[in-house]
């Protein structure tokens, strides 16, 4: 798997886990989702993205929108 899948993969996890957490446990892991959410969003727009630098360090190959 390249980078962007990868970032794609660990967000859509996150989003879901904090989804299920929030109705399991406490309404407070929704600001996790938001987070993730909003990391989605300036990642799109800036091309940064922390866990696409790790996993590019990690040497994973890199694909089209995290280079």
């Amino acid at each position: 798997m390249n980078i962007d899948r990868l970032v794609f993969a660990v967000a859509g996890t996150f989003i879901l886990l904090s989804l299920a957490l929030s109705q399991l446990h406490s309404v407070y892991w929704l600001w996790f989702t938001t987070f993730v959410g909003a990391n989605m969003l300036q990642a799109a727009f800036t091309g940064f993205c922390p866990l696409a630098i790790v996993l590019k360090k990690l040497g994973k190959p890199a694909g089209c929108a995290f280079q």
